[in-house]
């Protein structure tokens, strides 16, 4: 297992990481909100990359995990701008990226900013524009009002404890949306999504598959399979994915 490490971005984070292997392309692992490096998929897909020799980074976006700052202070863009610094600083060469949940949205993001280092991507339930769609679509009038006069409010969650949403994060969301603009991919990409996922539904994954373009797409969906994606056969699929894009890029 490779040992913490850290680098000061450009804005002034402190980004923990785990980088191992030489064989490229890259794959870097991109984590979910309030998730850090050490989660399930992160840990297993690294053991599974070093077991090829291949390239891997995983790392904590600042409020996160080892990393500096809060949570609360944090927000997607400057999740973003983490993601952009690490694969900048600590990557060459073609990347693969695989990114969970919220990671989905900065996978995506990525490929807007960075398109030519871009070999491949697979996301495991991916929710893009979730602060727009899902947080402040479902916020009542007092919530609203809350954000307003307190600048947050508190959601509870079925796998963590509940999620401080700050106004912030809700304002900044809006300048970071994916799906209301072309999505071009012209890597192989891969989308695979639980259909007992009670944090990220089955028709946001269609409508990520259906907005998007590119000549190589697939979205896969497991029949039972919750927002964790992490049992043997979840795992075992997200390789077999990441295989299929790095034979096909």
């Amino acid at each position: 297992m490779s040992t913490t490490q850290f680098f000061d971005s450009p804005q002034g984070r402190r980004i923990a990481y785990h980088k191992s292997g030489t064989t490229q392309p890259t794959i870097v692992f991109l984590g979910g909100l309030k998730s850090d490096m050490e989660g399930t998929k992160a840990i297993h897909l690294e053991e599974w990359a070093q077991a090829r020799g291949q390239a891997f980074l995983r790392f904590d976006y600042s409020g996160h995990g080892e990393s500096s700052g809060t949570f609360e202070e944090g927000c997607i863009g400057d999740w973003h701008e983490d993601t952009l610094a690490a694969v900048e600083a600590l990557t060459t060469g073609p990347l693969i990226v695989v990114g969970s949940s919220m990671g989905g949205w900065q996978a995506l993001l990525l490929a807007r900013a960075i398109p030519e280092r871009i070999a491949g991507m697979v996301t495991i339930a991916a929710a893009p524009d979730f602060t727009e769609d899902s947080y402040w679509a479902s916020f009542t009038e007092a919530q609203k009002e809350a954000l307003d006069t307190v600048g947050h409010v508190e959601l509870p969650s079925d796998y963590m404890d509940p999620f401080v949403i700050t106004k912030r994060m809700i304002e900044d969301g809006r300048t970071r949306l994916v799906l209301r603009a072309p999505l071009v991919f012209d890597f192989p990409v891969r989308f695979l999504q639980g259909t007992e996922d009670t944090a990220v539904s089955t028709e946001t994954a269609i409508r990520l598959l259906n907005h998007a373009e590119g000549p190589d797409m697939r979205l896969t969906l497991v029949k039972g399979a919750d927002h964790r994606f992490s049992d043997a056969d979840c795992l075992s699929l997200i390789e077999k994915s990441i295989e299929k894009v790095m034979a096909r890029r």
